[in-house]
């Protein structure tokens, strides 16, 4: 099965599967960016201002509940649903490899960043850059934005990539293959490198988030990236608090609601005293 998922100006849509793929589509999610003006190429997110200015105001003490909320709702589910079963846990069994397709050297650069920073908050999450693309299960392909629709085309094919551009205006795309288990395989992003460094870095971090396992979009949370009306730029506490939950080793693909609710608050437990540390947060 395929889940795709296609970061516009502030919808969520469905795409379908490459026609040279035989898996079905499971889920398309298509999110929106609000526009920041571009400051100057930045490699770290925490030297836009755009992105201090939130990260100062950002919250940081969450109830348990709250929390639940929010995994329950991006792990479960699509937002736009094509096919598949979406009523159970969708993640990565194993290390996650990263390898970026560009000449642009300061966005990729960029990326290897966010990887990283990925790689240092999620406790139990082996994710890295590669160097080739053989050696890679998530690829990222960087284009123009002139470029975005002939490559949506290349994976999805033209009649999909029309209908996408037709009804959004696309920024980016994330999408993941997963085999029976609910086991994700292979994941997909296409990110845009000429719309601003804040834009680059908000898409970067939700695509590659999500291209992980929670793709249900949900504008119930207003904490979380996963929402269409919330534009980050890095990786905020609570969405931490998301992925640890995921890829907790008790947290497993193809777990049911009712299964991971009875393993939650033992994960939970754990998960906060996690992300208090690497964030040097107060008791």
């Amino acid at each position: 099965m395929r889940a795709t998922r296609i970061r516009q100006r502030r919808v969520t849509m469905s795409a379908l599967n490459p026609p040279s793929l035989s898996l079905r589509i499971a889920l398309l999610a298509l999110a929106a960016l609000t526009g920041v003006p571009d400051t100057a190429t930045m490699a770290a997110a925490g030297e836009l201002p755009a992105i201090a200015s939130r990260q100062r105001a950002e919250k940081k003490s969450f109830t348990d509940s709250e929390i639940v909320e929010g995994f329950l709702k991006t792990a479960f589910g699509a937002e736009y649903h094509l096919a598949g079963r979406v009523d159970r846990i969708r993640k990565f069994d194993g290390p996650v490899r990263v390898f970026a397709e560009s000449d642009r050297a300061d966005r990729k650069t960029q990326l290897a960043k966010v990887v990283a920073d990925i790689g240092t908050r999620v406790q139990h999450l082996d994710i890295a850059m590669a160097g080739s693309s053989e050696a890679a299960n998530v690829r990222v392909k960087l284009v123009r934005d002139r470029d975005l629709f002939r490559t949506i085309s290349s994976f999805y094919g033209a009649e999909k990539a029309r209908e996408i551009r037709t009804s959004l205006d696309p920024q980016c795309l994330s999408g993941f293959r997963k085999n029976d288990n609910f086991e994700i395989e292979h994941s997909d992003v296409i990110l845009t490198v000429d719309n601003g460094d804040f834009t680059f870095l908000d898409c970067a971090y939700e695509e590659l988030l999500q291209s992980l396992g929670p793709i249900n979009d949900t504008t119930s949370v207003p904490w979380t990236m996963f929402n269409d009306n919330v534009s980050m730029g890095y990786f905020d506490v609570y969405d931490q608090y998301i992925l640890n939950l995921l890829y907790d080793p008790r947290i497993k693909p193809g777990m049911t609601v009712l299964e991971v609710k009875a393993v939650l608050p033992a994960v939970l437990t754990d998960v906060r005293a996690w992300v208090r540390r690497v964030n040097d947060l107060k008791e």
